[in-house]
């Protein structure tokens, strides 16, 4: 069988980037062009939903459709400051966009709780896969998780911290992953970046970094600002597949590295609100969205001659099946 390829779209409101106070979800009529896309392909996105497209009911129509088909699968991704129960962290939420790791315990567990017995209502179906928001993940979380029944989790990023990047101010930002593995694995409950048993398979983001690690490591503790950090990064840049953050040769690279490498899998990522003109600072008119478009047929394309699209909860049963034969 062709090693897998995983689209992952973290469905949430229009432009969250520009923090707004009132969300809104017009995105949500402009999933469907991407599904086709998709299907044309032969490949089945997951849908890595947050509160506010959960209860959308353009979403939830769409949702429902690509389930009953088996087109694709829908997830859980976690966006605390607005997902109930609402627990006022920083002088401002909708500012600073505070992590589900930033709060206490019980909270992350009540905001997992509530979010996944709202979809699985919902959509009628078992939530077995999730995202972090904003890729913050921690052992608390992955326990929860855990304990709600999930199967799989994609927060991770190999070769890439977000230590600068703030939620709570008064707290230590995101989580590091630079010296995670690039490829799925168990996780260990008491140290995600080490493979254990606890049944959760972690899914890295494809990734590559071509620069020496050590190297790396030693900028990623310093200000992402600093001139060292700039001139490394130009030097050694790091490509994750996702249009638009990065040129389609650079992508078309990584899924030639992955080719030539073996890879198992593929991970692919975008945000729903990236295929609406102004959903997103990326994508402000219809001629980007157009040549957005333009890009994933490229590489759709290519990639569909070497893997076999998987939602993630696929991938997880085909993993955990070749693991125990």
């Amino acid at each position: 069988m062709k090693p897998a390829f995983i689209i992952t779209i973290d469905t949430e409101g229009d432009n969250l980037w520009s923090k707004p106070k009132n969300i809104t979800t017009q995105n949500a009529n402009y999933i469907e062009r991407f599904q086709i896309l998709c299907e044309k392909h032969g490949f089945k996105p997951t849908y890595l939903t947050n509160y506010e497209m959960t209860i959308d009911p353009v979403f939830q129509d769409f949702g429902k459709t690509v389930i009953e088909n088996r087109n694709g699968e829908i997830g859980a991704h976690i966006h605390a400051w607005n997902s109930p129960p609402i627990k006022k962290l920083t002088s401002d939420d909708f500012r600073y966009h505070p992590y589900l790791i930033d709060f206490d315990q019980d909270i992350i567990r009540a905001k997992i709780d509530y979010l996944t017995k709202l979809l699985e209502d919902v959509f009628q179906v078992k939530m077995k896969s999730h995202r972090a928001g904003r890729w913050a993940f921690n052992e608390i979380y992955a326990r929860q998780l855990v304990e709600f029944g999930y199967k799989v989790d994609c927060s991770v990023t190999p070769y890439i911290s977000w230590k600068n990047h703030l939620g709570d101010p008064e707290k230590n930002g995101g989580t590091n992953y630079t010296d995670f593995p690039s490829h799925p694995y168990f996780v260990n409950l008491d140290n995600i970046k080490k493979p254990g048993t606890s049944g959760l398979l972690e899914v890295p983001m494809s990734v590559i970094h071509r620069g020496p690690q050590f190297v790396k490591n030693k900028i990623n503790n310093t200000s992402n600002k600093s001139f060292i950090s700039r001139v490394y990064h130009k030097i050694f840049p790091v490509t994750m597949l996702r249009p638009g953050k990065y040129p389609i040769e650079d992508l078309l690279a990584l899924v030639q590295r992955a080719v030539d490498k073996k890879y198992d899998h593929l991970e692919f990522m975008l945000h729903s609100s990236e295929f609406m003109p102004g959903g997103s600072p990326v994508f402000k008119s219809e001629k980007a969205i157009e040549e957005l478009f333009s890009d994933i047929n490229i590489l759709f394309a290519q990639i569909a001659k070497h893997f076999t699209g998987m939602t993630l909860h696929e991938y997880y049963k085909q993993f955990s099946k070749a693991r125990n034969d």
